[in-house]
């Protein structure tokens, strides 16, 4: 009886688990719909939400909208359900009675008709052993776990996920903000390549409506279903190997730029089956390829969560059972291989986190952000500035103020994305270091986005600007594209800030119409979006302007912008538009009051 009680419990545990944390936003209604008509093409889109791991659904709008309309709904039944497993599965783990869960996930893999069995195999394979490992070394409590899981609390509520950064004892100076070079001043262009997620078992003409999450590497289109385009396709479904080598081709020869962010995300979406073998396959395979591409430019890289093999598991030194000095050992001989210094290498090999200098008084600091997300599952055993980063973050700002140097970040994930208490130790750094921060840049949303940060005590003011720039791969319902920033340099007294920058796209259905890459510059973005200057101040004068007129055309051109041109404005309602200004003004996770300036949603 006992038995068979644990069973029912677990099995629950790991239904909740799977469903709510892919699709707790979409109504019950709507899962119906979807589960009586599959097959329709808009409830095929949303049932590869169920099948798919948080990643994709995140970046839709529409789920920015929902996650914020929900904000202050409660989940107490999924927190109940979640307190009630967590501590059956540490009774286990106690007992070693681990082959009861076991059999309990290859049941739930086998009879679950949403999930793909073998997708749910795989993941069950690669994550349990972490997942377990955590609930039994974590001093967390039950409730803390579940917490984590589903945002039961917000997490700044606990004293555990509450440890503050420390700073020089040197007084901030007065903020200085930028001011616009004068028109003849010498310029430099950066081109930002990230999330090339490139798909080396693309299979042009195979089906890209499967049950899997990533889709065009096998079977047969469905009835009535097109097959995976040659030069890739807008659904579930990553970039192949040639479009990847067009596209940056495509850059080299038409782009003049001077040097090179390159933010992460190289290997493909199929991470319940993948090994160290495999990440570094794609990671010496495409940067071989990029050093042939680009041969005399320097990148300045840094790294993604999907290298790591598990995806998004990156070790700290406490833990014995696990490393990543494999793929920090590679990504040293690359990017130093893509131009970084030689004396970079200590500092990529103790943590894929580093500093030199681009030019005299300009320091790039390349920052490894999976050890912020709580995707990071080791991050739970011990979160508190894991392996110092932040600490040594303030050294190196420390020292370009005091040397007069501007600072450009670049880093895979937003800080956004972090634990609540590590975005707001890191905002807290943004606003002591406004003077000497000149530019902020990342990947990982796949999307084209921005985020401003604001001042800590003048709410009003903004101080500092990240650019995410859009991703390579059209993983999902997105062009290929990049981007190129015109900043101010290079020369004595130069800010070093973003003064305009312009994306280009593949347009992909018209490369798979007339089997040629077809690419297009998407827009410059002081043209499109009617800005003076691209400084913190423009920026929050656009979103002014944008929240006075959500439903507008401007706000339909953002949108629009936003997909890589996939949608227009349209396609995006009221909520839709809020929940999208909402995260370009939100530097901070878990800030409650970020977005009240904006109209409310209907």
């Amino acid at each position: 009886m006992l038995r068979s009680c644990y069973i029912f419990v677990l099995f629950c545990f790991f239904t909740i688990n799977i469903l709510i944390i892919e699709s707790r936003s979409i109504s019950d209604d709507t899962i119906e719909t979807i589960l009586s008509d599959p097959l329709n093409d808009n409830h095929r889109k949303l049932l590869h939400t169920f099948t798919s791991y948080r990643h994709r659904f995140e970046q839709s709008a529409n789920f920015k909208a929902l996650r914020w309309t929900l904000g202050s709904q409660k989940t107490s039944g999924l927190c109940d359900l979640c307190d009630l497993g967590v501590p059956v599965i540490r009774l286990l783990l106690e007992l070693n009675q681990t082959s009861l869960i076991d059999e309990v996930v290859n049941t739930f893999c086998r009879e679950y008709i949403l999930l793909d069995e073998n997708v749910c195999r795989g993941a069950a394979y690669e994550y349990l052993g972490a997942v377990f490992q955590v609930i039994e070394l974590t001093s967390f409590t039950n409730k803390q776990l579940c917490a984590l899981a589903f945002e039961c609390q917000p997490q700044r509520d606990f004293p555990i996920f509450n440890w503050n950064v420390t700073f020089p004892d040197k007084p901030k100076p007065t903020p200085q903000p930028p001011q616009p070079p004068s028109p003849d001043s010498p310029k430099l262009n950066i081109l930002h390549l990230s999330d090339l997620h490139v798909d080396f078992s693309y299979k042009p003409g195979s089906q890209a409506d499967c049950s899997q999450p990533l889709c065009c590497r096998e079977g047969q289109p469905v009835p009535s279903h097109k097959g995976a385009g040659f030069w890739g396709d807008y659904r579930n479904c990553d970039v192949p190997f040639w479009t990847a080598e067009a596209l940056l081709k495509y850059a080299a020869e038409i782009e003049k730029v001077d040097f090179i962010y390159y933010t992460g995300d190289l290997p493909a979406h199929n991470v319940w089956n993948q090994s160290r073998t495999d990440q570094l396959y794609s990671i010496n395979t495409i940067n071989n390829m990029l050093a042939t591409i680009f041969p005399n430019k320097t990148f300045y890289s840094a790294v993604g969560n999907h290298e790591a093999a598990p995806c998004n598991l990156y070790p700290t030194p406490n833990i014995r059972t696990d490393n990543i000095s494999w793929l920090y050992e590679t990504l040293a001989d690359n990017w130093i291989k893509l131009g970084l210094s030689n004396d970079t290498r200590d500092s990529i090999l103790h943590g894929a986190f580093y500093t030199t200098l681009i030019r005299p008084g300009l320091r790039l600091i390349s920052l490894n952000m999976n050890y912020c997300t709580s995707d990071n599952f080791w991050l739970i055993i011990n979160a508190t500035d894991p392996l110092g980063q932040l600490q040594w973050l303030i050294q190196w700002l420390q020292y370009a103020e005091d040397h007069e140097e501007k600072v450009h970040l670049i880093g895979h994930q937003p800080p956004r994305s972090c634990f609540a208490v590590f975005s707001w130790n890191f905002n807290k750094i943004i606003n002591r270091y406004e003077n000497t921060i000149a530019g902020q840049f990342y990947g990982h949303a796949h999307s084209e986005e921005l985020m401003i940060f604001y001042d800590e005590i003048n709410r009003q003011r903004p101080v500092s600007m990240a650019y995410i720039g859009p991703s390579v791969t059209t993983y999902s319902y997105l062009n290929p594209g990049y981007r190129v920033y015109t900043i101010d340099g290079d020369y004595q007294g130069s800010s070093f800030w973003t003064l305009d920058y312009h994306t280009v796209i593949m347009n992909l259905t018209a490369s798979n119409m007339y089997n040629q890459t077809i690419f297009l510059k998407e827009y410059d973005a002081r043209d499109a979006y009617q800005m003076e200057n691209l400084f913190p101040n423009d920026w929050n004068n656009l979103i002014q302007r944008l929240e006075n007129d959500i439903d507008g055309p401007l706000m339909g051109t953002v949108y629009q912008h936003y997909t890589k041109s996939y949608e227009d404005g349209s396609r995006c309602d009221h909520n839709c538009r809020r929940g999208l200004i909402c995260d370009f003004k939100s530097a901070r996770s878990e800030d409650p009051h970020a977005c009240d300036s904006i109209p409310p949603f209907n």
